[in-house]
């Protein structure tokens, strides 16, 4: 299948649902923030053999890379509006593999209310890469930031830490062959690595509660110490308020998708109402401290010293 046919038969489809993308039929997209909005804007690139292991269905890579990217407009408090995407392909792609890829994300376009507005496709003789450019709005002036953290501000995060970097362990360690979304006691640690969960509805509802806010995809401490670094704070982190089985991967592991972020005792009502809601945990772990320093105490109050804060590209 050429690139022409690719478009026209599997990605034109995805694009039907938003009038700025003309139909993937000109050379740019056209198209306004609705009015009072601002636009959010992200891009993220997974590669085989660094975000995904290569083996698994084209429809869970197509959502991972839509998801990720959704997961920054959550942490800026974003509405999901259109994304476009850069499509590098090994030159041995099937159509089955393509149609498969499309099938998935078509899904996490329904389930998110996105849509494709445009991008490109090309080969080559090395492996699958995929960028994707997602585009978000906001009210204007509520887009949620790093800067905002403030001494005496709590410290929370959403769901469970270390997940999928226990799930990425069990997937490389196991001898047999990847066979599907989940095998064993360990489906929900592999499924967390495989499809990640955006917080949207989270982002959105936290712009009016919390002062500083992130994702969490690159380890628990390295990402809190980009929020402190903006913010020009330091911060205590307690190990055993951390909502995870293991410890280590919650503050190294990366690939959680979970957001962290910050806001004043004073909304702590408010927070336990907004998880109940949203049927999501979200757990209190430390607090922002005046200075540069980020402190992890264990149960006994002992610090505790990393060799490594969390993923690192190059």
């Amino acid at each position: 299948m050429d690139e022409f046919s690719f478009i026209n038969k599997y990605l034109k489809p995805l694009a039907v649902n938003f009038q700025g993308s003309l139909n993937l039929s000109d050379d740019a997209a056209v198209f306004s923030p609705p009015p009072g909005c601002e636009l959010v804007i992200t891009k993220d690139a997974i590669t085989e053999g660094v975000h995904f292991l290569g083996s698994e269905s084209p429809s869970l890579i197509a959502a991972k890379a839509l998801r990720v990217n959704l997961s920054d407009l959550a942490s800026m408090g974003a509405t999901p509006l259109c994304y476009f995407m850069a499509l590098v392909l090994p030159r041995t792609t099937s159509e089955q593999w393509l149609k498969k890829f499309a099938a998935g994300l078509g899904a996490t376009q329904a389930e998110f209310s996105i849509a494709l507005a445009g991008g490109d496709t090309t080969a080559n003789d090395g492996k699958l890469s995929i960028s994707i450019t997602a585009i978000g709005t906001v009210p204007q002036g509520t887009a949620l930031k790093r800067s905002g953290a403030r001494t005496g501000d709590d410290i929370y995060v959403s769901g469970t830490l270390g997940d999928s970097a226990i799930g990425l362990e069990l997937l490389t360690s196991s001898p047999s062959p990847f066979q599907g979304e989940g095998r064993g006691d360990g489906s929900n640690f592999i499924n967390r690595y495989l499809t990640p969960q955006p917080r949207i509805e989270l982002g959105i509802k936290l712009r009016t509660v919390a002062n500083a806010c992130m994702d969490i995809s690159d380890g628990l401490a390295q990402d809190l110490s980009h929020i402190c670094t903006a913010s020009n704070v330091g911060a205590t982190i307690y190990t055993d308020k951390l909502p995870t089985t293991n410890i280590q991967k919650a503050l190294t592991g990366g690939d959680d998708y979970e957001l962290l972020f910050t806001a004043s005792p004073e909304k702590k009502s408010q927070i336990e109402e907004l998880s109940k809601s949203l049927q999501l945990p979200l757990t209190r772990i430390g607090e922002i401290t005046a200075g540069n320093n980020i402190k992890i105490l264990d149960s006994s109050g002992t610090e505790i010293k990393l060799s490594k804060k969390g993923f690192k590209h190059f």
